[in-house]
């Protein structure tokens, strides 16, 4: 069905795509039925040409009649410079503006020109629009600006905004470009080791950071999503598709390692030792990874624990996390304990427990404060591992120490969409359009925010998130970071193919990202492949933010490009999570993979040709640059490679883990749920035996890979 000029029009002022450009350089036009049902995910009716009009009338009188903008990002130069913004009054109104700073001051410097106003009739009311200039020295922080109107200074009276100063740029990666870093990516639940309980944990993490940082100078290990999961079983495996971005998981707790263990009695000691070993007895088999039999244990190990006093000092200490915490710890926490009594899912709890703000709610949670307490304790006792994980990481002396993976989004009905039920389209999942490596399009499950109402609410969720990730990390991994310049919104219930993109105040969330950072101190790194508008990363490059090469897309046409012209601004890696290890992908796994799948648009024979010229063409390469012998192996042409991206010289360079004792395996198949067991593959060498991290020593290529960027300078092996 026909496009009408008004819906096209109407979707291009809510910054909805009425077409695209895809990775072959094809325009593709969105149909109607996508564009109503994106819009309406808004609040916004297109469902007919006059409800088009109506909604574009409504949009265009908003602006004149909301006072001032919900929220006001800029950076430190646009203060300086007289950056403008404005306030809509009546015309014969006074106006009284003053700024609220984040350090308890307050400042009434605000000027308002009262020149040559624009005016508009809304009603029957006549509105100026009036330039205001904020002090130049205004600090960087997160402020709040009030216009009084009328010369009414009545609560009743204000409109408030939501002002953010930024830096101008992210430093933090700066020192870097001349002396670049290398460090691990790792799945952290497959890390493990002789201690742990079926799956890697901080207490691993610190482990393998220290041993990397002292033994090969490595100065990094990024490891992947460890955002909260539902606490009821069946657990969902992937860490990419979390309840909340801003809580961890406490699955990956050590419950040795928290103070009030050697409190236990002797009898309570004894019964989690019990545990602790039937769960050990895990970490030396093949077998898939089972996060419902390890929550279970280490659950009833942590309510064990928590029976346990604690010390006036460390009382003190709990009660400092929760209110810096709070409300979001208390939110979390209630929904944890909500989902216990009924279920993951909370569309599926009774429809009075549905909204977060009824009586019935607060009534439960009256009932359930002591499993809430219980919940923050998880959380700061968590807190607490990971701050001990980057001490010692940086204590072995990594410049950046860990590396945490933001993810797109989160669960349809996890605990963030019931806290900020608000803020998330409703109907929507997010995605990405077909490319050449996944051609029926990706569909990740997971509701977007919108963009209207992250301004309305002063984009608090997003900072309270980088907040909290960023207090116990030298660095942060954004994956799909071109989501906060737009993301793929599909209906529920169409193909992935059938979605359209929205684009998203993107200076505004990468100047708060900055800002963050900034103060935390911490590198940030943004995956920025797929389908990539040129100018994104030119913007993140600007604000220095890292993009990320990965050797096998380095490609011009068919042939490979030198690491020569890499991009020196970015993490280079030879492999990530959404590919086979390098052994796996030189054999060809992932086609025979996607083939079985039915993840192919074409012949299984066809795809196995382009892949057998892609691999000869960096044989070719490395043979020419004197990497290889003509009738090297596997696994010679593993370590080639990684001596070759070595050359790139960009900022840093990440190895994976699995490469390191020759995987084979695959660990996330993108486009599948249960069709593969996505997250559950455990480390395993090139025999298909398990390997704990006490043995990564032993490992033949471990000293080959380390040695070979030891020879590019990255390396201290």
């Amino acid at each position: 069905m026909s496009v009408s000029r008004s819906l096209e029009q109407l979707a291009r002022s809510y910054q909805v795509a009425t077409s695209y450009i895809d990775q072959a350089g094809i325009t593709k036009k969105i149909g109607k039925k996508t564009l109503v049902a994106v819009l309406a995910a808004m609040g916004v009716d297109a469902s007919t040409s006059t409800a088009c009009e109506k909604s574009l009338k409504a949009q265009e009188d908003q602006q004149w009649t909301r006072v001032v903008d919900p929220t006001i990002v800029l950076t430190r130069s646009q203060v300086r410079d007289d950056h403008i913004f404005h306030i809509y009054l009546p015309v014969d109104s006074q106006t009284s503006v003053w700024i609220d700073l984040e350090d308890g001051g307050r400042r009434h410097d605000v000027r308002v020109d009262f020149k040559d106003a624009d005016i508009r009739t809304i009603g029957r009311q006549r509105i100026a629009k009036r330039r205001c200039y904020l002090p130049k020295d205004l600090p960087l922080g997160w402020h709040k600006l009030t216009v009084g109107a009328g010369g009414d200074t009545s609560a009743e009276s204000r409109r408030s905004a939501t002002l953010i100063v930024t830096p101008n740029r992210l430093d933090t990666s700066d020192p870097f470009m001349n002396r670049p870093a290398w460090g691990l990516a790792a799945q952290l639940y497959t890390l493990r080791s002789r201690e742990s309980w079926g799956l890697g944990d901080l207490a691993d993490l610190t482990e393998i950071a220290t041993w990397s940082a002292v033994k090969a100078g490595g100065d990094f290990v990024l490891v992947n999503p460890l955002h909260a999961a539902a606490p009821v079983a069946p657990i969902d495996p992937s860490p990419y598709l979390p309840v909340t971005r801003r809580f961890q998981n406490p699955i990956y707790l050590r419950p040795e390692a928290i103070l009030e263990y050697e409190y236990l009695s002797a009898a309570n000691k004894a019964e989690l030792e019990q545990m602790a070993k039937e769960s050990r007895e895990r970490d030396l088999t093949s077998d898939l990874l089972d996060r419902d039999l390890v929550w279970e244990a280490k659950l009833a190990a942590l309510e064990l624990i928590h029976e346990v006093p604690l010390s006036p000092a460390r009382q003190a200490l709990f009660e400092r996390y929760a209110y810096q915490e709070n409300p979001g710890l208390r939110d979390f926490a209630s929904w944890v304990a909500l989902a216990e009594e009924y279920g993951a899912a909370w569309d599926e709890w009774p429809t009075e427990l549905q909204d977060q703000h009824s009586p019935e709610v607060e009534k439960e949670l009256d009932r359930l404060q002591p499993r809430v307490q219980f919940h923050m304790w998880v959380q700061w006792v968590l807190d607490q591992q990971m701050s001990e994980a980057q001490s010692a990481a940086k204590h072995g002396g990594m410049r950046v120490g860990i590396m945490h993976d933001l993810a797109v989004g989160v669960h349809c009905y996890g605990s963030d969409t019931w806290i900020y039920g608000d803020v998330v389209a409703r109907g929507i999942t997010v995605g990405a359009p077909p490319d050449s490596f996944n051609q029926v399009g990706q569909n990740w499950n997971q509701p977007p925010p919108r963009p209207d109402m992250l301004e309305q609410t002063g984009y608090a969720m997003f900072r309270d998130m980088l907040r909290t990730l960023l207090r116990n990390s030298g660095g942060l991994r954004i994956d799909h970071i071109l989501g906060m310049f737009r993301l793929w919104w599909i209906p529920e219930g169409e193909k992935a193919s059938e979605g359209t993109y929205v684009s998203y105040n993107y200076q505004a969330l990468i100047n708060i990202l900055v800002l963050e950072a900034q103060r935390a101190g911490a590198v940030i790194v943004g995956e920025d492949l797929g389908t990539v508008e040129p100018w994104v990363r030119e913007v993140l490059a600007n604000k220095g933010i890292l993009g990320t090469n990965i050797l096998w897309f380095e490609r011009d046409g068919d042939q490979p490009v030198h690491p020569s012209n890499w991009r020196r601004n970015a993490m280079t890696a030879v492999t990530v999570h959404d590919l086979p290890p390098t052994l796996g992908y030189l054999a060809g796994t992932h086609v025979q993979l996607r083939n079985d799948l039915g993840l192919l648009t074409s012949s299984l024979e066809e795809e196995q040709e382009v892949h057998s010229r892609e691999i000869a063409a960096w044989r070719s390469l490395l043979e020419s640059e004197a990497l290889i012998p003509p009738d090297a192996s596997n696994q010679e042409i593993l370590v080639a490679l990684h001596r070759f991206a070595a050359r790139s010289r960009s900022a840093l360079m990440a190895v994976a883990v699995p490469d390191l004792v020759g995987q084979v395996e695959t660990q996330n198949q993108p486009g599948t749920k249960d069709e593969y067991p996505n997250w559950r593959i455990p480390l395993l060498d090139s025999e298909g035996e398990p390997v704990l991290i006490e043995q990564l020593d032993e490992q033949p290529l471990t000293g080959r890979i380390l040695s070979a960027l030891g020879a590019s300078g990255r390396a201290r092996w």
